[in-house]
């Protein structure tokens, strides 16, 4: 037996070397280079007992190459690939577990001796607390990393974000925080199942969104049970069942769940033969689900409670439009119209200001129309999709406006509400949208103004309605689309 004390040198060189870095990789491929580099093996391995803890694949490896004047491949009789290669193998404990065997072959001068399995067992003991020192580092470090995108995500979805961005926001931070191939959002369908409705992918997300989880899945009584599922690879797992599970490889489906409310589901698939997901990250990931979706549901009240009062501000304008600027402009119109009967004669005089008057009291009962609708507008529910004629039409002329670069007149004659039913209704808007669309094309078009008549009688007598869009792009454009009541 040779004394250890000459290589007492390099024993303190590598232990030390085996705690200059935080990162778990690092230190691994730290313990294992200084293993060879302490024994001068030519190969060395270390054997993890449980590789899906730490996210960490194979064994990781360091080949000390031959000096030049002595090549000789690592495919020889001593290597580790050949049965009678003497090895070397010491395990590695972390707080009274076995983390792995430290494994060496290949000795350049003879077979391993009793010096070097000291060597090796105080090597293991300090890469034993490296180790540890290194996980606390990397579990403080994703904790960090996954608290601060939860507060991102929290503070991008309070700051007034629409729905479908909220629930991208979350798609999107997640996905990075997890490494993901994808981050995905999944929502209860009418029928039963559960609907992808959001993705963010490191690729065209394609035909991802509109994927349906069928009613029956095996997987969907976990989901909507608020279950978070765990999963080794979505290709092979017999409880995955959608058309593009083939894509992905490990995966964690979290619930999207606040007060008892499901919202939806948080997928999180990594890529085919990606490393597994950690205990660890997987109780973070569970965590952020759980704080997103308490996030969504404060950003859901905080925009209910916004629309709550920009509605009620808009029916307080209606009320007052109502109340003020439109008895106004009748009682203003019922004088002109009497002043119009006074002033009836003879006289070319007369005549001209009889004609001025009656163009005066009609430019009133347009105004009149127009600020009733204007009223019928404000009175609508902000963003909601209108079930009454008169917001359809409203909506149509908003989504003209988007395109023409400014809103469209509109005026309805006589009850349209009480006299239009389907399917002549829903043929005038068809119509409409044709006539708008046309308009939006036209080059030099600054007005249009849409009518909705339903107090014009047709040709043959019959009671109609009559649409009538103008715009005064070149010398003018009239369309006019009727039909019987």
């Amino acid at each position: 037996m040779h004394d250890p004390v000459p290589r007492l040198p390099s024993l303190l060189e590598a232990v030390l070397s085996v705690g200059t870095d935080l990162e778990l990789r690092a230190t691994l491929q730290h313990i294992v280079d200084a293993a060879a580099e302490l024994t001068e093996a030519r190969y060395a391995a270390l054997d993890m007992t449980d590789p899906g803890r730490d996210g960490l694949r194979g064994i990781h490896t360091a080949q000390r190459p031959e000096p030049p004047e002595r090549p000789e491949p690592l495919e020889s009789p001593e290597s580790p690939e050949s049965p009678e290669s003497p090895e070397l193998i010491v395990p590695i404990h972390v707080d009274d577990e076995v983390f792995g065997d430290l494994r060496l072959a290949g000795k350049r001068a003879g077979p391993f001796t009793d010096e070097d399995e000291q060597l090796v067992r105080v090597l293991a003991t300090q890469a034993g607390i490296a180790i540890g020192n290194a996980r606390l580092y990397e579990t403080a470090r994703q904790r960090e990393r996954w608290i601060e995108g939860a507060a991102a995500v929290t503070t991008a979805l309070l700051s007034g974000e629409s729905a479908a961005d909220a629930l991208m926001t979350v798609a999107e931070r997640a996905r990075r925080l997890a490494e993901a191939s994808a981050g995905v959002i999944l929502q209860p369908t009418e029928d039963g199942g559960m609907e992808i409705v959001t993705a963010s992918t490191l690729d065209d997300p394609g035909d991802i969104v509109g994927t349906v989880i069928e009613p029956g899945s095996p997987v969907l009584e976990q989901l909507l049970g608020g279950e978070p599922v765990f999963i080794d690879d979505s290709a092979t797992d017999p409880r995955m069942t959608t058309h593009v599970r083939h894509r992905f490889g490990p995966n964690m489906m979290l619930p999207l769940q606040a007060g008892g409310r499901l919202l939806g589901t948080l997928a999180l698939p990594r890529r085919r033969g990606g490393r597994p997901y950690t205990a660890v990250e997987r109780l973070l990931a569970t965590q952020f689900a759980s704080q997103a979706a308490l996030a969504l549901v404060h950003a859901e009240d905080r925009h209910s409670r916004e629309r709550l009062a920009v509605y009620e501000d808009r029916d307080r304008i209606a009320r007052d439009l109502h109340d003020l600027v439109v008895q106004r402009l009748f009682a203003t119109g019922m004088m002109l119209e009497s002043t119009q009967r006074r002033s009836a004669g003879t006289g070319d005089a007369d005549k001209d200001v009889h004609a001025m008057l009656g163009r005066a009291v009609d430019e009133l009962q347009s105004t009149i129309q127009e600020v009733r609708t204007a009223i019928f507008a404000l009175q609508q529910p902000p963003a909601d999709a209108p079930t009454t004629f008169r917001g359809k039409v409203l909506r149509e002329a908003a989504g003209a406006a988007a395109v023409l670069g400014f809103q469209p007149s509109t005026r309805f004659t006589g009850p349209v509400e009480n006299r239009l039913a389907e399917p002549v209704a829903g043929q005038l808007l068809t119509a409409l949208r044709r006539a708008l669309a046309a308009a939006s094309r036209r080059a030099g078009v600054s007005r249009v103004e849409i009518t909705v008549d339903v107090t014009a009688p047709l040709p043959d007598g019959r009671p109609g309605v009559r649409l009538t869009v103008f715009d005064d792009g070149g010398a003018g454009t009239t369309v006019t689309w009727q039909s019987p009541l």
